[in-house]
């Protein structure tokens, strides 16, 4: 009993890392890595499941406490301090209790993939939980998948952390992480893997298909289970589609192409406003007064919005008013045209200051939103203005997969999702063709996803072209050398001479008092001098020293550094740092072995 009673926490804690500690121990002996991962991507997709029905509950259960004050036929005035509260409240338990940026979350875990090897937080397994369930719960104009897949892949790091997983195995179990939390979330296995091929650009092999698989459909099962089988969207089809549509379905997916690069452009835009204010606070008091009067105007724009697109997928055009000042004009047809039309304008105003005021909140809701949205628009549009008959319902399942799309420059991804999402298969064709030409359309003016794009502005984008990719690995702190011995423009050619006895290398720094590289000295260019010894006190190292064709940066990105070693021809360049001091030297020789040695170990299947 006195042992009991003295046995402490910090004793159970010791006892449980020892026994863990065991268990890996015995793992690495008796079972392969390669056939330990399809054991941890089982469990990856029932963590990831679950998480996802927690959030899913989190966001439901806020909402619909506070919008049950809601009046549907009037203006709200709760719209104007929902979104406001919300925030500061993320804003606070970010500030104070996480202390780390989990905005972003898809792009972060990008960058732990291409920069961190694979490995996040362990807060990030529930931070972004909560933060984003406050945030869309009161209003916050985002989405829980973005959210969801920063916890999904932080529980697939932490677990492979844990069973010192390799960093190859690791980047397989974030990326299962990541599938479980979209699958989980939308009840979609197939967009789930194909969202870690497409936008995490995980490569898709033998090795790597079976447990992103496995993960997808385990919680997509779990989601099954706890919320039933219907899909998430209620969309029957009443309308077959036709031949005589498909001109109008080219237009629709070169349309939703624009609406895409606007989404983006107008996201990147805001985000650049929102970074040049630098007091937190101010951010918060400004993006918070932001969304709140536009929720204010436009109501649909609360939260995911799932609700509006479910009421136009279902054709009940008039609930999109529902809550606004404008309810008596909700029948009115130009109307709703033009209400429709500012809501697509004003989604990504409202998305990018939800995030830009410190919420917590994703851009893949909002691009379904944007698209159901922009193809009901299109289709509504084009049948009030020449009477044709086109299904409304159907090009606003269209235009969900096109500008998604577009935005995330995952077009396979989008048609998948989005027949999962509505059980819409039999529109398979369209959605193809919308989705392909929404992405061709964007492609021409933006190379990289909303996503991907801070990342590959740094140079620090991992992407499925193995050359790049094995570039964007290597590091150049990791291949400079620094064994050269230094010389001083002040010194002569005596003493230089005794430098160069000791020396195994036939390159030579010059450097000043302050440590800053002032040219170089090869030994081919004064082999002719060196053994005159009437030169000795009358040459010196400033005389003979030759300025080195190119320098190369500390932090510049590996793809660059070669690409300075082809422009000038050179075998060895300094590197400096951004002061002009002297840091080392990098061998071309030396970059080709590492190259070599990390393609092996990233090829291997």
């Amino acid at each position: 009993m006195e042992y009991i009673k003295n046995f402490s926490f910090k004793d159970l804690r010791r006892l449980w890392n020892k026994g863990f500690l065991s268990l890996v121990l015995w793992r690495e002996r008796h079972i392969k890595e390669k056939n330990f991962v399809l054991v941890l991507s089982l469990l990856v997709g029932l963590l990831g499941g679950a998480a996802a029905l927690i959030l899913r509950s989190l966001i439901y259960y806020i909402s619909t406490f506070l919008t049950s004050f809601i009046s549907i036929t009037q203006g709200n005035w709760l719209y104007l301090v929902y979104p406001v509260i919300g925030i500061a409240i993320t804003t606070l338990f970010v500030r104070y209790v996480v202390r780390d940026d989990i905005s972003h979350g898809v792009t972060r875990v990008l960058y732990a993939i291409s920069q961190n090897k694979s490995r996040l937080k362990r807060h990030n397994v529930y931070s972004s939980l909560i933060a984003s369930s406050i945030t869309i719960g009161f209003g916050g104009s985002g989405g829980a998948e973005g959210p969801i897949v920063y916890t999904g892949a932080a529980i697939g790091s932490q677990l492979g952390q844990s069973f010192r997983m390799s960093p190859r195995i690791l980047m397989i179990m974030v990326g299962c992480g990541a599938a479980a939390g979209i699958a989980g979330i939308f009840k979609a296995p197939i967009a789930g893997l194909l969202f870690t091929i497409e936008v995490l650009m995980i490569d898709l092999t033998t090795v790597s298909v079976m447990p992103l698989l496995l993960s997808s459909v385990t919680a997509a099962t779990v989601a099954y289970v706890f919320t039933g089988y219907d899909a998430e969207f209620f969309f029957v089809q009443s309308e077959q589609f036709v031949a005589g549509s498909i001109p109008y379905v080219v237009l629709l997916g070169i349309f939703c192409g624009f609406v895409s690069l606007y989404f983006t452009r107008t996201m990147n835009m805001m985000e650049k406003f929102f970074r040049n204010l630098r007091n937190p606070w101010r951010k918060t008091l400004v993006g918070g007064s932001l969304l709140a009067l536009m929720l204010f105007i436009f109501p649909p724009l609360y939260g995911e919005g799932y609700t509006s697109i479910t009421e136009l997928l279902s054709g009940n055009v008039s609930a999109i008013v529902d809550g606004s000042l404008f309810y008596n004009l909700g029948s009115e047809v130009w109307f709703q045209l033009l209400f429709i039309g500012m809501v697509i304008l004003a989604k990504a105003f409202a998305t990018s200051s939800t995030n830009g005021a410190g919420g917590v909140g994703g851009t893949f809701a909002p691009s379904l939103y944007v698209g159901c949205m922009a193809g009901f628009f299109f289709a509504y549009l084009i049948n009030n203005l020449f009477g044709i008959d086109l299904s409304v319902k159907n090009f606003a399942l269209m235009g969900m997969a096109g500008v998604m799309s577009g935005v995330m420059h995952a077009p396979l991804m989008a048609i998948f999702l989005t027949a999962e999402l509505t059980g819409g298969y039999e529109l398979f064709l369209p959605l193809l063709i919308v989705s392909a030409l929404s992405y061709v359309t964007i492609k021409i003016f933006l190379p990289y996803s909303i996503y991907a794009m801070r990342l590959a502005q740094k140079g620090e984008l991992l992407t499925h072209h193995k050359d790049k990719a094995v570039l964007t690995l290597l590091k150049v702190n990791n291949v400079i050398e620094t064994e050269f011995l230094c010389v001083r423009p002040e010194m002569n050619l005596r003493d230089m001479v005794k430098v160069i006895a000791k020396s195994n290398r036939n390159l030579f720094p010059v450097i000043d008092g302050e440590g800053k590289l002032k040219g170089v000295v090869q030994l081919d260019d004064i082999r002719n001098i060196m053994f005159r010894p009437d030169l000795y006190r009358r040459m010196y190292v400033e005389h003979f020293m030759s300025m080195p064709p190119a320098k190369i940066i500390v932090g510049q990105s590996m793809e660059v550094v070669m690409k300075t070693f082809d422009d000038t021809g050179a075998w060895n360049l300094p590197v400096v740092d951004d002061e002009g001091k002297y840091v080392g030297f990098v061998s071309k020789s030396k970059i080709f072995n590492s190259y070599r040695r990390v393609l092996r170990h990233y090829s291997e299947d």
